[in-house]
C-alpha cells in the first residue's frame, strides 16, 4: 500500500480524516489517488475556456467523481481565489490558464495556491513547463483574411507601425488583457535582440538603442498607428470576415480559426513573420491550497495531462505540455506547423512581467493618446 512520508497510508489517512484533507505524495501511484480522492467532496474547476465544462463532465465518467467546469476569466480568476482564501470558503479547487504573472508573483507567494506535476508524466514535460506546471499553451498567431490574400500581406512586425496599416491592425487591449502587457515585457527580456534584428530588416540599418530598447520602441508606434481594440470575437471578424476588400491584419487566439469551418471568417496564419509568428500564452495549474479535495483536484490535473483530458482543447490549437501528445490532426489553423516560430513564454520571469505589467500598460495608454 501507498505510503506518506510518515508512513501512514494514504487511503488509511483519508479514511482516518473522514475523507476532507488527505494529500496524495508526490511519488503517489494514480490508483492510490484515486482511491483518496473518492473519499473527497465534489470540486470546481475554473478556466478562460468553456470547454472546461465538458472537460469536468468527461472527468466525472471517466473516475466515478463529481466535477464543474467553470468559465472565468484570468483576473476573475485571480480574484475569486483570493476572496476564498481570505473567507476561508475555497469554491475553485483548481484554475486552469489563469494569470500566471498573478499566480508567481501572489497566489503562491502568499499560501493562496500551488502548482503539482504529476510523478508519471515528468519525463514528458519540458523542465520549463515543470515549475510551476504549466498544463497547456494557447497559440495567439499573427493572422490575416485568406479570401483576400493569397499568402500574408505582412512580413515584418515593424510594417504594422507604418502608415500603410494605420487603423487597420487589430487587436485585444493590453489594459483589459494583462497577458499582453506580459507579452511585451518577455520580448523585452528575453527577445529584444531579434527585435531590434527585425527593425534592422525592414529598415536597413541598426536599431538606435540610446533611447531605449527595440520592443519600447515598436510597442510605443503599434499603440500611435491606431490600433483596432476589442475583444477576442471583434478582432477575427475585423480581420476574417468575408466580404471585406482591406480587411484589418491581427492578433488572436488559434481557437477562433474554428469560425473557418462555417464561413464565418477566413482566417490564416502569418507564415514567415518576422521575429515571430505569435506567441504562446501558458495556462498554469493552480491548486487552491485550501482545497477540502487536494486529491481529486490533482487527479483533474493528471487528466487534463492525458489526451483524453485536453482533447477539447487541442481541437482550437491549444498544445499539451505533455509533449507525448500531438497537435489534433483536425484542428483547423495548422498552427501544430509554425510552434517553432511562436514565442516561448519564459515562466522564470513571471514575476518580472507582473511588477513591469503596469509600467506597459502606462507606456501603451500614452502612446494610444499621441
Amino acid at each position: 500500500m501507498l505510503k506518506l512520508r510518515n508512513g501512514v497510508s494514504l487511503v488509511a489517512l483519508a479514511l482516518m480524516a473522514g475523507g476532507g484533507m488527505a494529500r496524495a505524495d508526490e511519488a503517489a501511484d494514480l490508483a492510490a489517488m484515486i482511491a483518496a480522492a473518492k473519499a473527497e467532496p465534489p470540486i470546481t474547476v475554473y478556466a478562460v475556456t468553456g470547454k472546461i465544462v465538458e472537460t469536468a463532465e468527461a472527468f466525472s465518467k471517466a473516475y466515478g467523481l463529481q466535477a464543474t467546469g467553470k468559465k472565468v476569466n484570468e483576473s476573475e480568476q485571480a480574484e475569486l481565489m483570493i476572496r476564498e482564501a481570505q473567507a476561508g470558503n475555497v469554491v475553485g479547487d483548481l484554475a486552469v490558464a489563469g494569470d500566471l504573472a498573478v499566480v508567481m508573483g501572489q497566489l503562491i507567494p502568499e499560501g493562496i495556491a500551488e502548482t503539482w506535476l504529476p510523478p508519471d508524466l515528468a519525463g514528458s514535460i519540458a523542465p520549463g513547463a515543470q515549475n510551476p506546471l504549466i498544463i497547456v499553451s494557447d497559440p495567439h498567431v499573427w493572422a490575416y483574411n485568406t479570401a483576400v490574400y493569397d499568402k500574408c500581406p505582412v512580413s515584418n512586425v515593424w510594417e504594422l507601425t507604418e502608415p500603410k496599416w494605420h487603423g487597420k491592425v487589430a487587436m485585444m487591449d493590453p489594459l483589459a488583457k494583462p497577458a499582453y502587457a506580459d507579452w511585451f515585457n518577455q520580448l523585452e527580456t528575453h527577445h529584444d535582440a531579434e527585435m531590434a534584428a527585425a527593425y534592422a530588416a525592414q529598415y536597413g540599418k541598426a536599431f538606435d538603442a540610446s533611447a531605449g530598447s527595440a520592443t519600447a520602441a515598436w510597442v510605443a508606434a503599434l499603440a500611435a498607428n491606431a490600433p483596432l481594440i476589442s475583444d477576442s470575437t471583434g478582432v477575427s471578424d475585423a480581420v476574417g470576415a468575408p466580404g471585406q476588400t482591406e480587411p484589418f491584419f491581427g492578433i488572436m487566439s488559434t481557437a477562433k480559426f474554428r469560425d473557418n469551418l462555417t464561413g464565418k471568417t477566413a482566417l490564416g496564419i502569418c507564415a514567415g513573420l518576422q521575429p515571430f509568428e505569435g506567441w504562446l500564452y501558458p495556462g498554469v495549474g493552480a491548486l487552491a491550497t485550501g482545497s477540502k479535495s487536494p486529491n481529486a483536484a490533482r487527479l483533474f490535473v493528471h487528466f487534463l495531462l492525458s489526451a483524453e483530458g485536453i482533447a477539447p482543447q487541442t481541437i482550437d490549437g491549444k498544445v499539451s505540455s505533455n509533449t507525448s501528445l500531438p497537435p489534433d490532426p483536425n484542428e483547423v489553423s495548422g498552427v501544430g506547423t509554425h510552434l517553432d516560430k511562436l514565442m516561448v513564454y519564459d515562466t522564470a520571469t513571471a514575476v518580472e512581467d507582473l511588477d513591469r505589467r503596469q509600467d506597459w500598460q502606462d507606456a501603451w495608454r500614452l502612446a494610444l493618446s499621441k
